[in-house]
């Protein structure tokens, strides 16, 4: 027994003696850091999904350390990617809200940017998410020499946009006009590109970030796609019965997994994997995709353990383990030992440290992360531990403190208040269903002021362009020519075009507010396409009610009522409850009381309010109530009735 612990500490001598030469010597390693967008935790082979097919990513885990509890830094993906990138907890983050626009603050360091100083060649290749163009958070003004995909999340829910980004210019792909169906698949030219750039810099030492959008956005891979041949003989993608989404999900990761082995072999063929480390992750925790009687949490079970039934609480978008849980794989032969598991907690705001670690480079000073590194290196013996780890999202906080997880959830549906604290012991109730706050609430105490003094303002970047017109052209890129008005709905609704005033004759004269960090305008109210919404401001701040336009006419008209069309997707927010029209002829002024009142339903249909014939030339909207009883407002088409 002795004479074990004295060889396995002198395997951590030789492993820790080995590290110290190559971050120090002349060639510090390589860093690829692959994250697949939305890839849960239960959905790979090696954690024994029984349906999708992950054979080099399983060598991987093999091959390299498996962690257990690794998780996201925020359940959604702008946010993640700028706790990942910057090394802050969504506390500290510039980017909270999920609109795809937020950016970094200019001048923010990234794990790009210091591992440049250092001399490191810096490419992305995949989905940004951290800006949109001539904003301050455009990958290229913070540490990449190159990055080639998508920087809005909305313009990556395509495989065949009409074009990519390639430092803020586009690049056109053959045969594409937006929507689900083209000629050139986009994740194909991004992988290349990503392969290239570790050819062209095989001779110094690179950072590759692969922030690959499959298996996230609409669900399409050409049928050709060589992922395929791996189902052939399976009986359920025979059945008819299960939808050709769900397949192509399957085989989208199936694709992930050769992607991950195209890398691996690249660098074998360049002599380049034993100065390489390679991590392979995912960015939030898993969704429930596809559900049904007989899967009530999706057809792959992204958060059930299949082996056991073990649930994850909740998933993407929410706080609970099944929103931030994410797989794990590190991958440095030679020196992460192979075949290992490791229980370690950790959250993406540590892998700023880590490699700061890894590549003898001094992280940021406010960075929130703690390097994990020697774990990695099999000195868990002189690993750090977070006292407590923190996140924010919304109007939803948590905290976790060892086997502790306190989770302040938000406002149900329909109510002004926040939910009470939850208090989960982990370590006897991983599926967070039986809170013991009031048993122990010392514990929660201690917990809740932790997450007070975490919390910062948040402090946003800024766009160059204050209209966002790159931006907006991104995000409509998603459908691009395919659809004249831009919509993917189903059964939209929409308001009679006779006897109202032409939508094109109207002129939006101001507003209280609008949304535009996701392309939300006020103009959107008044532009008769009814898959574009206008929505009062919900992030950085909120605006609460009354919510209000002011729209020119074009002219003097007799009219005798409006129009009002709710949002055409499955969501309700913003739906106008209580509501009053004005009426005046004077643009600054409108009279003390309404021409109108009314109370809107809950429904899509197009409802009219009508009103005695008056003339007018302006008319004031007045938002004064959501019909679920939330602060917001929004209006998919508002129109104005003429009196016959």
């Amino acid at each position: 027994m002795i004479f074990l612990k004295w060889l396995q500490l002198g395997a951590l001598l030789f492993i820790a003696w080995v590290y110290t030469g190559t971050v120090r010597g002349e060639n510090p390693p390589n860093i690829v850091y692959i994250m697949s967008d939305e890839l849960a935790y239960f959905e790979l082979g090696h954690m024994g999904n029984p349906y999708i097919k992950t054979p080099r990513i399983d060598q991987m885990a093999r091959e390299g350390m498996r962690f257990t509890n690794a998780l996201a830094g925020s359940p959604v993906c702008a946010p993640l990617r700028c706790n990942l990138m910057t090394g802050k907890h969504s506390g500290h983050a510039s980017v909270r809200a999920n609109d795809g626009g937020t950016p970094l603050r200019e001048g923010e360091e990234t794990i790009a940017s210091m591992l440049k100083q250092k001399g490191y060649a810096t490419g992305g290749f995949g989905k940004w998410g951290c800006g949109g163009r001539d904003s301050t958070g455009v990958p290229e003004k913070h540490g990449f020499d190159v990055f080639f995909g998508y920087y809005d999340q909305v313009h990556a829910h395509s495989f065949y946009t009409p074009y990519l980004i390639r430092n803020s210019e586009e690049v056109v792909l053959e045969g594409n006009v937006g929507g689900r169906t083209g000629k050139t698949y986009s994740e194909y030219p991004i992988h290349a590109a990503a392969l290239q750039f570790i050819r062209e810099n095989k001779e110094r030492p690179f950072l590759c970030y692969m922030p690959i959008t499959p298996p996230h956005g609409m669900y399409d891979i050409p049928a050709d796609d060589p992922a395929w041949e791996l189902y052939k003989n399976e009986a359920w993608m025979r059945d008819p019965t299960i939808s050709q989404d769900t397949k192509n999900y399957a085989a989208m990761v199936s694709m992930v997994d050769r992607e991950v082995g195209n890398v691996l072999d690249l660098l074998r063929e360049l002599g380049l994997e034993e100065n390489t480390i390679v991590f392979f992750t995912g960015d939030n925790g898993g969704q429930d995709r596809f559900k049904s009687k007989e899967h009530p949490r999706g057809f792959f079970g992204p958060n059930v353990n299949p082996e056991t039934g073990v649930e994850f609480r909740g998933g993407k978008g929410n706080l609970y383990e099944g929103g931030l849980k994410i797989p794990f794989l590190v991958r440095w032969p030679g020196v992460v030992a192979a075949n290992t598991v490791r229980d370690l907690v950790f959250y993406q705001p540590d892998i700023m440290a880590t490699i700061a670690d890894l590549t003898n480079t001094k992280a940021t000073e406010d960075t929130d992360g703690i390097s994990i590194a020697p774990t990695l290196l099999g000195a868990d013996g002189s690993q750090k531990l977070h006292e407590m780890m923190y996140w924010e999202y919304g109007n939803q906080t948590a905290v976790r403190y060892g086997k502790w997880k306190a989770i302040q959830p938000g406002k149900p549906k329909g109510t002004k208040q926040n939910q009470p604290w939850e208090l989960y012991d982990l370590s006897s109730d991983v599926s967070e269903s039986t809170s013991v706050a009031e048993s122990h609430s010392d514990v929660l105490e201690k917990m809740k002021a932790f997450a007070d003094a975490s919390h910062d303002p948040v402090e946003a970047g800024t766009y160059y362009d204050k209209s966002r017109e790159r931006h907006e052209r991104d995000r409509k890129a998603k459908w691009g020519t395919l659809r004249e008005d831009q919509s993917p709905l189903k059964n939209v609704q929409r308001i009679p075009k006779n006897n109202i005033v032409p939508f094109e004759k109207m002129k939006l004269i101001r507003f209280s507010s609008e949304n535009r960090a996701n392309d939300r305008l006020a103009e959107y109210a008044i532009d008769g396409k009814p898959s574009t919404v206008w929505h009062s401001q919900f992030s950085k701040e909120k605006k609460k009610h009354p919510h209000e336009l002011v729209i020119d006419l074009g002219q003097t008209r007799t009219i005798n009522g409006f129009y009002y069309l709710a949002r055409q997707d499955k969501g309700w927010n913003g739906t106008f409850g209580k509501t009053e029209f004005y009426v005046s002829d004077n643009a600054d002024h409108f009279p003390e009381e309404p021409y109108v009142r009314c109370m809107f339903k809950k429904e899509k249909q197009a409802q009219r309010v009508k009103g005695d014939k008056i003339s007018c030339r302006y008319v004031l909207v007045r938002n004064i109530s959501e019909v679920a009883d939330n602060d917001f407002g929004s209006a998919a088409d508002i129109a104005v009735v003429l009196a016959r």
